[in-house]
């Protein structure tokens, strides 16, 4: 499989920072509403979106992104269901949210956000991941049942549910090696000029 982290492609995905704050802000306000409603399993206003945007980027859990041309179009977020016994480590429970804007998909964006996620949960001692979204949502029931994701459907909504193996000495050295590399992606890469405007969703 590709490296999704090679940065001399148009597109790549790494861990966001908090650093990253504008960019997900930014990411978050060019959702359309459909988009919103799928990956909040709700409607959400502008000032919800905002005020959830805001915190996101420093909440427990990990956040990755997804690049196309320098600018931020997919975001897949990793979030524990308890409370874990330090930072890192997230407990044997978590959930994933993924979204990508609609312009930008079926580029292979939302399949590396789900292989960056499953390896970050793997190492923070997750062995059970959950992906829960709208039972008409047929990309990202899809996408979960690709990577392995037994799928279950109550009324209006579906749950995927990917057991993960147990994290070893050689996936932890590379996803020590790959956030170093994502940290310096992040630091170097120039930013995209935000002086003409928002881009178009």
């Amino acid at each position: 499989m590709a490296d999704s982290r090679q940065s001399d492609s148009a597109s790549f995905v790494r861990r966001l920072w908090p650093s990253d704050r504008q960019a997900v802000l930014d990411y978050f306000s060019r959702l359309d509403g459909e988009t919103r409603a799928s990956r909040f399993m709700g409607h959400v206003s502008e000032a919800g979106i905002r005020a959830y945007a805001e915190q996101a980027i420093t909440a427990r859990g990990v956040m990755y992104g997804a690049f196309l041309d320098g600018t931020l179009r997919g975001l897949a977020e990793l979030r524990p269901n308890a409370a874990g016994r330090s930072s890192y480590y997230l407990g044997p429970e978590a959930e994933a949210a993924f979204a990508v804007e609609r312009a930008f998909r079926r580029n292979g964006l939302g399949a590396a956000l789900f292989e960056r996620i499953t390896q970050a949960a793997r190492n923070r001692g997750v062995s059970d991941l959950h992906v829960r979204c709208f039972a008409r949502n047929g990309p990202m029931i899809r996408l979960a049942a690709r990577q392995g994701a037994a799928i279950r459907r109550d009324g209006l909504e579906t749950d995927g549910a990917l057991h993960l193996e147990h994290a070893t000495p050689l996936s932890l050295w590379y996803e020590t090696i790959a956030e170093a590399f994502d940290f310096t992606l992040s630091v170097s890469r120039p930013r995209p000029d935000l002086s003409h405007g928002k881009d178009a969703a």
